[in-house]
């Protein structure tokens, strides 16, 4: 089960994005959490971390391929992991049926990392720790299609939004609308997503939004979606 090659084009441009994070999920029960969200999911983000360049050890390949057999929505890995295994968990993670494959601004091998990434065929995406500057992606947006920025501390569940995440999405929507580009490069916010949060990350020009305990533990699915997917892109 895969999505259409050009499934980041096809994304809906109207509303805000569901970026499901499965790192939320019942991972017990990870059939039946897919079947239940997949309908009013656009995406799926897959967190992976090495227990050294983030503090968790997170999603591994052998799940990832059993997520790959269980929906055709795209499915977004974001890999916080050393640049010492950077190329091969790349690989390992494509094998496993990735659609985009996002890697940190921080990591020092970042371009050798791009490059494989659009080698094997895969969506690009680059992420931003909160004390990275935004402007430091600026030379890199024409190799990717998605820009991630860290709204908390990196791995560490349950933080609230840092005061100046808004603020990083504003600039970071006005640094890719300059650099004019003739395709899509989807704006997240990645950390903190809460009730309260996401208007305000929608108002500042976030594209989707990653969500966990915000969907996976709501009492009424299909309302929450329905209230997402009405927020404004400007409050």
């Amino acid at each position: 089960m895969r999505p259409a090659n050009d499934w980041l084009d096809r994304l809906p441009t109207d509303r805000l994005l569901a970026e499901m994070s499965l790192w939320s999920a019942d991972l017990g029960r990870m059939s039946e959490e897919i079947a239940r969200v997949d309908g009013l999911t656009d995406l799926y983000h897959l967190d992976v971390a090495d227990g050294h360049f983030s503090p968790d050890l997170l999603l591994f390949p052998d799940l990832v391929r059993l997520i790959r057999s269980r929906t055709a929505k795209p499915l977004h890995v974001h890999l916080m992991v050393s640049d010492d295994i950077l190329t091969g968990q790349i690989r390992q993670f494509a094998d496993s049926g990735a659609d985009a494959i996002s890697i940190h601004a921080e990591n020092r091998r970042l371009d050798e990392g791009l490059a494989l990434i659009a080698e094997l065929g895969l969506v690009a995406g680059i992420v931003l720790q909160l004390a990275t500057p935004v402007a430091a992606v600026e030379g890199h947006l024409d190799r990717i299609g998605i820009l991630t920025l860290l709204g908390t501390r990196i791995g560490v569940k349950g933080q609230g939004l840092d005061d100046q995440a808004p603020a990083r999405i504003g600039e970071a929507g006005a640094m890719i609308a300059r650099a004019g580009l003739p395709r899509r490069i989807l704006l997240a916010a990645d950390g903190g997503n809460r009730e309260h949060t996401v208007p305000s990350l929608r108002g500042a020009g976030a594209e989707t939004v990653v969500l966990g305990s915000l969907a996976f533990e709501a009492p009424d699915f299909p309302a929450r979606m329905a209230w997402l997917h009405a927020l404004p892109a400007d409050v």
